[in-house]
């Protein structure tokens, strides 16, 4: 590979075969970081270069992406729970938004270790956060001195900043998505250690071994986010209602049998 200027072949025929690639390339998909940067196990998505910054091939992107949001959406399908893990600043919001259109839990905040591995403890924390509002809502905290309430209520303050996006699990999650593999390395160590499916953006600095589900994309421009994180909304959703309407099919099949049951 050479550090002259190069196309990305996705780029070159996106407007005569795959208009979906022209998106990609219009919200900076395919730009990476400077070849100094690059992880060498990242080298098999780089096509070249284009004034140092290296540029994935689009092509590969698309696959990896299609294969990902059909696990995505199987999961969500089967009525699994899919772990959102955004903790940079640039990923928060999206993510944020994303966990409220798909009721799935998530992470923005600094990954608290054990939260997959120690999941028990954990949970206790959420139960006890939530316990602290209801006391609140209720007034049962006034039984306490003012001293008291203001710690409860500091704690209960504290405890939601980080644990506010696990009030849905209440189990481990069937699959973990990350945004960046290199800012949340703790949390995919924990989920392999516990078997669990990873999918996750893979920028050329990252190092894709070890993802279930490897999707090469820039983690770090907003455009490019908004669209790969509104593809993977939009897929668990699909997922979601596929598993509504099997559910509501079910309820239809019993309602039926005990009617012909009852004549």
């Amino acid at each position: 590979m050479s550090d002259t200027t190069v196309q990305n072949p996705a780029l070159e025929q996106a407007e005569v075969i795959d208009p979906e690639l022209d998106i990609m390339a219009k919200a900076g998909v395919h730009f990476g970081h400077a070849k100094t940067k690059n992880h060498p196990a990242m080298m098999p998505y780089i096509f070249g270069m284009r004034n140092t910054v290296s540029i994935l091939d689009l092509v590969k992107t698309k696959a990896h992406l299609e294969t990902a949001l059909q696990h995505l959406r199987e999961t969500a399908a089967k009525g699994g729970m899919i772990l959102l893990v955004g903790t940079k600043p640039s990923a928060r919001k999206l993510i944020l938004e994303m966990a409220e259109q798909t009721a799935m839990p998530y992470f923005v905040e600094r990954w608290i270790g054990g939260a997959l591995t120690n999941f028990k403890v954990i949970a206790k924390r959420v139960e006890y956060m939530e316990t602290l509002e209801r006391e609140k809502m209720t007034g049962e905290l006034e039984k306490y001195t003012k001293r008291e309430q203001l710690k409860k209520s500091e704690e209960a303050n504290r405890l939601k900043k980080f644990f506010n996006g696990l009030r849905r699990l209440k189990r481990l999650p069937d699959t973990v998505f990350v945004v960046d593999v290199t800012q949340d390395v703790t949390a995919i160590r924990e989920a392999k250690r516990l078997r669990i499916p990873v999918v996750a953006l893979v920028d050329t600095n990252s190092d894709p071994r070890g993802i279930d589900f490897p999707i090469p994309s820039n983690d770090d421009a907003l455009p490019a986010l908004r669209y790969m994180l509104g593809r993977i909304g939009a897929a668990i959703e699909e997922g979601r209602r596929h598993a509504q309407q099997a559910s509501q099919a079910k309820e239809k099949e019993i309602e039926q049998q005990d009617t012909a049951a009852a004549l």
